[in-house]
């Protein structure tokens, strides 16, 4: 996709979604419910945005201006009335203009946001890659979607940011950059700083 999008529907949750991301959802919610039916219907993606201010539950809650498309994987419904998702993220966009629908749900005007491009991982970051390589040996289950792509800055800085214990705010500047080095600087110092990695 690219260009601008005029009525995204969005879902304002306390989580940041990068792109290459997986996402499950429970949704129960009717809003969310029609949303999630709509998308399906209409095979299109709708807005994920880290909450900037209110609930998940509840009010319409005020999204942040930038956030990541969500590409609907696979459903089920196993509990009456919970839709489960497994989603999947897609382009970063910046939230133009924004409406509150009758039923509680925000749509917005977007602009896309150009992909970053893939980029050599430096090699002062190997221990970014190394570290992820482990978390994929540990886990049983996928954490990541394939392909896996440990010589790519911006995939494993897009990684790392999911699964490290970051602040949400931080997660979502991260989100943000559109420097795939910059953004594994800071998440280096980051694992310095906790003695996950050996300080260079």
């Amino acid at each position: 996709m690219t260009g601008t999008a005029p009525d995204v529907p969005i879902f304002p949750l306390g989580t940041v979604l990068f792109p290459g991301g997986l996402l499950p959802l429970r949704v129960f919610e009717t809003r969310y419910m029609d949303m999630t039916r709509e998308c399906m219907k209409e095979q299109k993606p709708f807005g994920v945005c880290l909450i900037k201010s209110g609930r998940e539950v509840g009010e319409p809650a005020v999204p942040e201006e930038i956030g990541c498309l969500a590409h609907i994987q696979d459903w089920d419904m196993r509990e009456l009335g919970v839709l489960s998702l497994r989603t999947q993220g897609g382009q970063r966009f910046r939230i133009r203009d924004s409406v509150v629908s009758g039923d509680g749900l925000v749509r917005a005007s977007i602009e896309l946001i150009d992909p970053e491009p893939a980029a050599a991982l430096p090699s002062e970051f190997a221990a970014c890659a190394n570290l992820l390589e482990l978390v994929v040996a540990d886990k049983s289950a996928a954490v990541f979607a394939e392909p896996h792509r440990f010589d790519d800055a911006t995939w494993v800085g897009y990684r790392l940011t999911e699964i490290l214990p970051v602040p949400l705010a931080a997660k979502q500047r991260l989100l943000e950059l559109d420097d795939s080095v910059l953004r594994l600087q800071i998440l280096y110092r980051f694992l310095e700083q906790r003695g996950l990695i050996a300080e260079g």
